[in-house]
């Protein structure tokens, strides 16, 4: 099996990937001068030079994204990586930033979503053009900057570079991810009218549930002694301090990522609602009441009348991922993970029109449309065929509601690796995340013999 090779590179796979998780890649558009941030710059930077210490052609796109490249013809196969990752967050038993190897796993932001699998893709490139593989089509790993905030670069990148006749992106798990949700992002706004709430902050990215949130209120000394007996005993751990004129309330909850918000505790809306539940929707003001009203503690849409489901993706997911208030007005921000037979329009009608008979302000800031790819199709015999042979079962094929750059190779991609079902958390998107390196090199190899494949067949 070709993909065994891979392990050859095994040493330099993880200092790469010890380079790669050096750098604090959050993209933050237009940060001196570079599209998303000169940390994301930095990063690229970085892999076009290791693609090219390794004899493989490479090029920067105008720091959007950049491209590793092996052989030759008018056919282009691409493996789609980022190298773009989340804010870190508190609470991390390593540094963030910094490649730790312990009881067999590899710890650091960015290891498992997505820098690892992108070292990964490189180092089989490298292998295909080390054994000297000739092809039927050129092979392409791809490296974005900003998958994690939107997948701006994509769009670009295609603007200048030829679109995929076939491709994956190892950004999901394993088997294969043919169907995605489509994703709405959506803000909605209002003045601060709240007699009750001072300041209200929550949140760091909106494709996360949000582990932290605090506020402060109004309240008089008998009003904080409720909020105190309260806010005992909850799924959501409050810490309640009495200040010169009412109360600061800290709630800690559990992050997740927004495609599966029922796997996190989301500490603004319950925040949101200890303060319905102790001082009244009055108080609460308007915007705080339609984040009680209309998301509550639901992650399926059903308050705001948005629930939904089919048969080939699942139900609807609704994520509150960014609250905040101050005298300068509040704000909320919404990830939506909607079916991929569903209607992305018809959704956010429903949403704008509720917000705005509650008197608050909408705005739609993202609507990217389902990704759907049969099962009977060419990509998807193959690389099923890629994994049985080197895992030694069957491969299965899902859908998910996470976002990839599969939904950017226009039709023709599918999501592939590299996490395996039965895997413990990887935690991404949280803190401490990180890899299984004994799976982690099974991923490797599976990598490997789909790419081979890829590059060859007819």
């Amino acid at each position: 099996m070709f993909g065994e090779k891979i392990l050859d590179y095994w040493d330099d796979i993880l200092k790469d990937l010890a380079t790669l998780v050096a750098i604090p890649s959050v993209a933050v558009p237009t940060q001196g001068g570079h599209p998303f941030g000169d940390q994301c710059a930095k990063a690229l930077d970085a892999v076009v030079e290791m693609a090219k210490g390794y004899g493989l052609e490479a090029k920067n796109v105008d720091y959007y994204a950049a491209h590793a490249e092996y052989g030759q013809g008018e056919g282009n196969a691409v493996v789609m990586a980022h190298l773009d990752v989340v804010p870190a967050g508190e609470g991390w038993e390593t540094d963030p930033f910094t490649l730790e190897i312990r009881d067999g796993k590899a710890i650091g932001r960015g290891v498992s979503d997505d820098k690892g699998a992108a070292v990964v893709a490189l180092h089989c490139l490298r292998a295909l053009k080390d054994a000297g593989v000739e092809g039927k089509r050129k092979l392409r790993v791809v490296f974005g900057s900003a998958e994690e905030i939107g997948m701006a670069d994509m769009p670009y990148y295609f603007s200048k570079e030829q679109h995929p006749d076939m491709g994956f992106t190892p950004d999901s798990g394993y088997g294969i991810c043919h169907c995605e949700k489509g994703i709405i992002d959506l803000n909605i706004k209002a003045d601060q009218d709240s007699p009750l709430v001072k300041t209200f902050r929550s949140g760091t990215v909106a494709n996360a549930v949000p582990a932290k949130a605090e506020c402060a209120i109004v309240c008089t000394a008998e009003e904080f002694d409720r909020l105190l007996k309260a806010s005992e005993n909850r799924k959501t751990g409050f810490a309640v301090t009495r200040t010169a004129d009412g109360a600061a309330i800290l709630a800690t909850g559990k992050a997740s990522h927004a495609a599966f918000p029922e796997g996190g505790v989301n500490a603004a809306a319950h925040l949101v609602e200890l303060l319905a539940e102790v001082f009244g929707l009055e108080r609460l003001g308007g915007f705080f009441r339609f984040v009680h009203e209309k998301i509550g503690l639901s992650t399926d849409g059903s308050k705001v009348g948005v629930a939904m489901s089919d048969e080939p993706s699942g139900p609807l997911t609704f994520n509150l991922g960014l609250l905040s208030a101050s005298q300068q007005g509040c704000s909320l921000t919404v990830d939506i993970r909607y079916p991929a037979t569903k209607d992305g329009g018809e959704i956010s009608e429903t949403i704008r029109k509720a917000a705005e008979e509650a008197g608050l302000s909408y705005c739609l800031l993202s609507d990217a449309k389902p990704l759907y790819l049969p099962k009977e199709s060419q990509l998807v015999t193959l690389l099923s065929r890629a994994y049985k042979d080197v895992a030694g079962e069957e491969c299965g094929i899902y859908s998910m509601g996470g976002g990839t750059y599969a939904r950017q190779m226009f039709g023709k991609g599918v999501g592939f690796g590299p996490s395996f079902p039965d895997d413990e958390p990887n935690h991404a998107h949280d803190v401490n995340e990180q890899i299984d390196l004994r799976r982690f090199r099974l991923h490797a190899q599976i990598c490997l013999e789909a790419m081979y494949r890829m590059l060859t067949a007819d």
